[in-house]
Order: structure tokens, then C-alpha cells, then sequence
């Protein structure tokens, strides 16, 4: 999530000029006023302090794996990292049925502005539609792309594809 002090402000019912000197360390907040920001920012102030982080390392076990996608469509995917605060990316393994595609073609975009994409195709044959334009890949190939523009994958092979994608939130200006 990407937002101004002034969207965060909107969303919390804290001032922005407040937001601001808690973010430049020139004060802290009541409890009160950081739970109001953790509201905010959709998280419970545990996360926002980071009280229930248990450790450097997390794992996230096979069966525990967060699982979406349009399995009707031909198409599923798991998330493969944890859902930590402040988590600037997610890596998710993703599974096309010949002939199935991501998204609809005129489904918008469901990144945040200024979100990257990189995709590795570890089986199979996979096409990126993207802006307009068409990319085919093979086993092997990756891609990086602004993925706040529509989007979506498709798999043109007689065989299922298998591909590895990682977001990045908000690294590029928009």
C-alpha cells in the first residue's frame, strides 16, 4: 500500500502535520494515536509496532501457503512469502492450463500504482499481454514490467505453464 500523508491522514483521522513529525521522529504518538494510524494503513497496532514478529527468519510451510486464483479459468496460484508489515514484496507460484489466461481482457489492473512485476517461467510456454503489447517467453526467461498497467498471462502451449511472479510495491514513480 502507497499512500500520501494526506491519503494516510484521510484514512486515520490523524492530521497530516501530525503524521508527519511522528515520521521524521520529532514526536511520538499516544497509543491511541498509533492505533488510529495502524487503522490506517489496515494493520493492528501489534503490526504496526511489530510486537508479533517472532524472529528474522519465517517460515511458510507448503500447507500453509495463502492459495487464489480462477481455477475455473485454468488458473491457481500460491503465495510463497509471508504476510509480514511493511512487506515491500510478494513472491507467488502460479500454475496456467493450456489455453487459460491470469485476468479477463478488460479486467483492471490489481496492483498499486507504481507496483513492478517480475515473472521466471520455470515450465512450459508463457505470453505476457501488457500495455497492449505481446511477449512470448519459454522455460527459462523472465520479464520485468510496470505492473500497475493492465496486464495478464496467458499459455498459448499444449502443456501447462509453471511461472514464479515477484511484486514489488511501489519502487517506481508513477
Amino acid at each position: 500500500m502507497r499512500l500520501s500523508l494526506r491519503d494516510l491522514a484521510e484514512r486515520s483521522g490523524v492530521s497530516a502535520p501530525m503524521l508527519s513529525q511522528v515520521e521524521r521522529g520529532e514526536t511520538s504518538p499516544t497509543l491511541s494515536v498509533a492505533a488510529r494510524i495502524a487503522g490506517g494503513l489496515d494493520l493492528s497496532l501489534s503490526q504496526l509496532l511489530r510486537l508479533d514478529e517472532g524472529g528474522a527468519v519465517t517460515v511458510v510451510r507448503a500447507s500453509e501457503r495463502a492459495a487464489g486464483g480462477a481455477r475455473a479459468r485454468g488458473h491457481s496460484y500460491e503465495v510463497l512469502t509471508p504476510p509480514l508489515p511493511g512487506q515491500r514484496a510478494e513472491v507467488s507460484l502460479h500454475l496456467l492450463k493450456p489455453g487459460s489466461l491470469t485476468a479477463g481482457v478488460d479486467d483492471p489492473p490489481m496492483h498499486e500504482p507504481g507496483a513492478r512485476e517480475t515473472a521466471v517461467v520455470l515450465e512450459g510456454a508463457l505470453r505476457l499481454h501488457c500495455d497492449g503489447q505481446m511477449h512470448d517467453l519459454e522455460e527459462g526467461d523472465s520479464v520485468t514490467f510496470d505492473s500497475d498497467l493492465p496486464h495478464r498471462f496467458e499459455n498459448p502451449g499444449a502443456a501447462p505453464t509453471r511461472f514464479l511472479a515477484v511484486v514489488t510495491a511501489g519502487l517506481r514513480r508513477s
